[in-house]
């Protein structure tokens, strides 16, 4: 019924692709902090994992590692480890669970909300939980062996809100900065470029119209008036301005 401006700050499958020569433990530490911070129920947190062929089982390694470290043998008897928003939602995540691919967690327990932390070994992005934002405890690992393979799969999907590369290469990072859309990127970390407000935040395309942040807020929440003035003394215009036209286009063609 109103024209009013909006800023849409939605969300879609963050990838978190990991490059082999990198620190694992370091690398998993951070993802496993921005999967798990609100139980992964967090617009930015990881959405799924592609690690080199060459370190996946080792990095499935150090993940459960510092689960153990932050949370515990046990999560659902730490206080810190959040639980599931509601039964609905519950419903949803408990969906996406596979069995057959689980390496890691896949306990639950309904009347709690409780979804433990969760990784899923994947041959393909194909799998169905690739269908959809997970929004919860549940991180799918997917390896590749050339960067050809990431843009392939991170294009295949809609655009992400936010993109996680951990690397030493520049080269590799700025390969996929530059060939893949996304709202915003962290390199070497996850979630803190959300908290920098320095940083304009928001999607593009499915993840989100428009961002704010600090200045960029003001700016998009301001709108900018244009202001054309003119002299009233010359106007070297007025002989191709002003009808009549004729015979005038070849010669207007020739200024433009």
């Amino acid at each position: 019924k109103n024209l009013t401006p909006v800023t849409l700050e939605l969300g879609g499958k963050t990838p978190c692709v990991v490059d082999k020569n990198i620190n694992l433990n370091e690398t998993a530490k951070r993802i496993v902090f921005g999967k798990y911070l609100n139980c992964g129920q967090s617009c930015t947190a990881p959405d799924y994992i592609l690690v080199h062929s060459s370190v996946k089982n080792c990095l499935i390694d150090e993940l459960k590692k510092n689960v153990v470290k932050m949370y515990g043998k046990n999560p659902e008897n730490n206080d810190e480890y959040p639980r599931i928003i509601s039964e609905g939602h519950f419903d949803r995540i408990y969906s996406l669970l596979d069995e057959n691919n689980i390496v890691f967690g896949g306990n639950y327990n309904k009347e709690k909300l409780y979804i433990s932390p969760t990784f899923m070994d994947l041959d393909s992005s194909k799998h169905f939980i690739m269908d959809e934002e997970i929004f919860g405890p549940l991180l799918p690992i997917i390896s590749f062996d050339n960067i050809n393979e990431v843009k392939n799969i991170i294009q295949g999907q809609e655009k992400p809100l936010a993109l996680y590369i951990f690397t030493k290469n520049r080269n590799f990072s700025d390969n996929l900065l530059n060939n893949v859309s996304f709202g915003g990127a962290c390199v070497n970390d996850t979630m803190t470029q959300y908290a920098n407000p320095n940083l304009p935040f928001g999607g593009v395309g499915h993840s989100g119209i428009g961002g704010y942040h600090g200045k960029y807020s003001f700016k998009t929440f301001s709108h900018y008036k244009s202001i054309f003035k003119k002299s009233m003394t010359i106007d070297f215009t007025r002989f191709v301005r002003y009808a009549p036209w004729k015979g005038k286009f070849d010669f207007i063609k020739k200024i433009v």
